[in-house]
């Protein structure tokens, strides 16, 4: 019912900014709940943030909470994460999801941020 496309990510030196864009489709996606996640070589994949498409409430990891910043364009039915102070830890690939209950179920191919020293 969603597909989901990100784009955004290259590669940047520490103390940037990149903002990640999530284009989302379909017949039915007003309803949902969309997250980023990110996830490191050799690393489980890591809860970043989400926001409701109709609304615009927020969560965010606690642990990345002041650097990244996720909102919404509901007319273009796009999603945003804005990531600011790039460490070189903050290297992944970046996906956006959506949930239409408590699971993620249609997720985006990805897109790769590199942050060098």
């Amino acid at each position: 019912q969603v597909q989901l496309v990100e784009s955004g990510g290259g590669l940047v030196q520490a103390g940037g900014s990149l903002r990640l864009s999530c284009a989302a489709s379909g017949r039915t996606f007003s309803s949902y709940t969309v997250g980023w996640f990110r996830q490191a070589p050799g690393k489980e994949r890591e809860f970043v943030a989400n926001i409701r498409w109709s609304g615009g409430s927020t969560n965010y990891a606690e642990s990345l909470k002041g650097r990244f910043t996720i909102s919404r364009d509901n007319a273009k039915n796009m999603v945003y994460l804005q990531i600011d102070s790039l460490k070189p830890e903050d290297t992944a690939v970046y996906y956006c999801a959506a949930a239409s209950g408590l699971d993620y179920n249609y997720w985006g191919q990805g897109t790769q941020v590199t942050v060098s020293s």
